[in-house]
This record gives C-alpha cells, structure tokens and sequence, in this order.
C-alpha cells in the first residue's frame, strides 16, 4: 500500500509543529523520518494515526484521500502503529492483547480465543517469531513484547507499519533482530515508516531517509548517505559526532559502593548487592536497557532513596543515607535523568537556576542576603562559558530548548569544586549538536581529574565516554568491562549474559 502525505500543517496554538510536510513511502519501502526530539516526527505520526486531526493538507492511502476521526479509522484503512512504550497488558497473554478490541466471537457472542491463537500462532510462524500465544506478556523479554505489537498490528491486516522509536527499550541483540523483522515485512509488501534519531539504525534499514528539523522537511538522502551528512542536516550546521578523547590517568580510588542494595515501597530489591569503585580521572558507564536499575543506584548515591542498605563512600568518608543536602555539599554534582522535574524549576530564571543548590551560602547569600552583583556576574559568564542561547539571564528556562537547559544544568554543577561528577542520562532528548558539547564537558571533567559517574542507555554514548564499563541487568552488576569492549559483548551483557572474564 502506498502511504502519501500532502502538505500536513499541524499548530498547538502559536507553535507550529508540523509545516507543510510531504511524505511518501511506496508500497514494500522501509521509509526513515530522522530527526531529533522535538522536530515533529511523532506529531506527524499521530495525525496520520488519528490521534491528531491536522489543520491543513491531506492522507491518502493508494491515491484515495482519507479522513481519520480516530486510531480506529486509521487501522479499519490498514495502518498500524508499534509504539515506543508498549500498548500491551502484562496479566493479559499473547493471544489476549493480540484480539484486545476487535476480539472473534463464536455463535451466541462467546469470546473465540482458540482462533485468536491460531492467528498469533499464523503470524508467528509467516516471520519467525516464535511467540507463544498463551505466554502471560509480563514474563515475555521486551524483544518478544514489541513482536507481540507487531502481530497486534498485522492481526488487523496492516498494510502500513509505523514504528516510533522502536530500539529505544532494546539491547543491541534485540535491535538486529527487529531489523531482520523489519526486512521480512518490507519484503511481504508492507510499507513501513521507521521514526528515529538514531543514525547507525537508518543507514542499516531504510530504503529511503526524510530528514525533518523544526517541523519542516529539510531534505531526503539515501541510506549511503554519512553519518555526518545526516547529522548535519538534522542539525542546520556541520557537528563533531566523535568526542575527542585520550587515554585516561585514572588516580586514587575516589567512590565506593560496597554490597549496596535499593528496596522499593512493595519490599522489592530493585537494586540488588551491587559493588564497583570510580578512580579520579575516570569515566564508569553504568550501562543497560532501561529499567534495570539504573535509577535507583544513582538515587541511592544522590541520597533520594529512603531503603538502602550496604555502603558508599566518598575519599574515605561516608555518604550511604545522607541526605540529598549532604551528598551534594560533600562535592558531588548531579545531572539528573529528567531535567525538567528534578533538575530545573522552570518559571525560575536561567541566573536562579544556576545557583539553586547553593542558595543559601556565598558567593551568591552574605548575612541573609541576596548578592545580586555576584550573581548577575557569574550568570553572564556562565551564559558565554556554556554556550546557553537565550535573549539573556533573566530569560525564563522553562522557554529554552532542551539542549539549552541540559547546558544550563552542566554549568551549575561543573561550576564548583566536584569530589564526584554523576551524569543520568546527559544527553536525553537533545539534538546532535547539543549531545556533541554535553559529551566534551564530560570528558573535560575527567581529564581536570574528577571521577565521573554516567548512566545512559544509548550504546554509542557509552563506547564514546567509558573508561570501564558497568553493565546492569534485574537490578545486578553483570560485570564490569573495559571501555573498548565490543558492541555484541555489551549487547549480550545487556541481556543478562555474564562476561568470560570480569574486570575489576
């Protein structure tokens, strides 16, 4: 089937999300829509999905205009969607989820599950992909729970696949898996439209690339296209995508975590006895699928997570259930995952928040008092030393774009006198060129001798910044590797499989 978008325009109010996008994927083409958070990949998506209804322009399926009032018209014309985060229930089994809304009846209206199964077990068997019908969904790897949305979606006769972000939740492993798939779709006919921001994964898969910035198609270029190429169209500038990087001089043994443990309110151990140490001078990756316990860790070590047991200590002295206040006076610098809620208020100024953990201390407070000199002084250099762009320092953050407050967040912690520099998830959400300046203030931190913490999900980003690598799966530390080790090793860590041999 082939999918065109004419000039598709979509506002929210003063913003225009999508402006005048053309789009067109041929029947049997895998069609890659590249761009970074925020350029209106996933608002045009919705819209073509029935979730939005666009302002202007218009969708036709094989040259027949259609008009979507809803998801279900949307999948009744052949479209279907494989969401980031799955639209599936955990207590439900395969078959359940797959007929969840469209479910086969027998005579008298009695729920037909035996041929909801030989479906799933159709489906399966037409791609390879092994999925019990009966298999409970909360005990299915997350690999085989995004084959579950695609059987969901072919179930319903799809003859357009739209996938949105689909290798964010999966190990490297599982990723080659799901572009095999993809290929076994195209080459069945179905059209699929493939939304990331991950370059590896579009020049691996596509067909074709539409690369889209600030709501617009900027360009299309074939996957021969370079990493550069496309990154800089992504961007509107040319961008640096390795980090420069020397050897590390790792000094004395700065952070260590001893047997520590994290239990939730249900009495759950979501982190579980882990142990690992941070020199001065390097970078530890804690790597893993989202999920594992990454949150957590870094939680405990910042002071926010109320049941801890086991030890941290910081050149000797204690820091395990201190309070948040403590840690970060003990010169510990936190970029948290989510900037907006734990790490910026944003109806403060970009001058406020930049000293919002040291609000009660000089230089910024004497006698009680606000030194608003010093403050404006320092604001303004920061602005310049960060490269923040915003029409000022009073200029509220919460109107900066995300590169622009993750900058704001990096100048505050790294301008101070840091025993210990923990990055979670530094460069989450920002565009190529953002991630390229986050990456080389990290880098510059370790070479000024500060031991550095970095939690990330994205494998390039881990192989970029580590010196050594501490992988987690279900809450553990499957091992602790060299920085250089190969992508299919991690990937494999990734999913819970111990290394051959553990580094220390």
């Amino acid at each position: 089937m082939k999918l065109e978008l004419r000039a598709i325009t979509k506002r929210f109010g003063a913003l225009v999300a999508n402006d005048h996008i053309d789009l067109t994927v041929e029947s049997g083409e895998i069609h890659a829509l590249l761009g970074e958070n925020g350029a209106g990949k996933s608002t045009l998506m919705n819209v073509l999905y029935g979730l939005y209804q666009a302002d202007e322009g218009e969708i036709l399926l094989d040259d027949v205009v259609q008009h979507f009032s809803g998801s279900g018209d949307a999948m009744n014309a052949g479209i279907g969607m494989v969401h980031q985060h799955f639209m599936l229930i955990p207590v439900f089994t395969v078959a359940e989820n797959v007929i969840l809304g469209h479910e086969p009846t027998k005579a008298g209206g009695r729920l037909d599950l035996p041929a909801a199964r030989a479906k799933v077990r159709e489906i399966s068997a037409r791609f390879g992909f092994d999925v019990d019908p009966d298999a409970l969904v909360e005990n299915l790897p997350v690999g085989v729970q995004q084959r579950v949305e695609i059987i969901k979606a072919l179930s319903r006769d799809a003859k357009v696949l739209v996938f949105d972000e689909p290798t964010a939740v999966l190990t490297p492993q599982e990723t080659d898996e799901l572009m095999t798939i993809m290929r076994q779709l195209k080459e069945a006919g179905t059209s699929i439209v493939f939304i990331t921001h991950k370059l590896r994964e579009v020049r691996e898969v596509a067909d074709r690339i539409t690369v889209i910035r600030l709501g617009k198609v900027v360009g299309e270029a074939p996957p021969t296209a370079s990493n550069e190429e496309l990154a800089s169209m992504m961007v509107g500038r040319a961008v640096e995508l390795m980090v420069e990087k020397g050897p590390e001089k790792p000094g004395a043994e700065a952070l260590v975590v001893s047997d520590l443990s994290v239990i939730d309110h249900s009495d759950q151990y979501v982190v579980s006895h882990v142990s690992f140490s941070v020199r001065a001078g390097e970078v530890l990756v804690i790597a893993g699928v989202q999920g594992n316990g990454q949150t957590e860790l870094t939680e405990a070590i910042m002071g926010l997570q109320p049941r801890v047991e086991g030890t941290i200590t910081l050149n000797g002295h204690e820091l395990t259930r201190h309070s948040t206040n403590d840690v970060l006076d003990a010169g510990v610098g936190f970029v948290p995952e989510d900037r907006n809620e734990d790490g910026l208020v944003s109806e403060f100024t970009i001058a406020e928040n930049l000293m919002l953990d040291r609000s009660t201390s000089a230089p910024f407070v004497r006698a009680g008092a606000l030194q608003l000199g010093v403050l404006e002084k320092f604001a303004e250099q920061k602005l310049t030393e960060f490269d923040i762009r915003a029409q000022g320092i009073t200029t509220r953050v919460g109107q900066l774009s995300g590169g622009n407050q993750q900058k704001v967040v990096l100048a505050r912690e790294l301008s101070r006198e840091l025993k210990l520099l923990v990055a979670a998830q530094p460069t989450r959400g920002l565009d190529v060129g953002s991630i390229e300046f986050v990456h080389t203030r990290i880098i510059q931190a370790r070479d000024a001798g500060i031991p550095v913490i970095v939690v990330s999900t994205e494998l390039d980003e881990v192989v970029a910044l580590a010196d050594r690598i501490a992988v987690m799966f279900r809450g553990g530390i499957v091992g602790i590797v060299p920085g250089d080790t190969p992508r299919e090793k991690l990937g494999l860590m990734m999913a819970g499989e111990a290394p051959a041999e553990v580094a220390a």
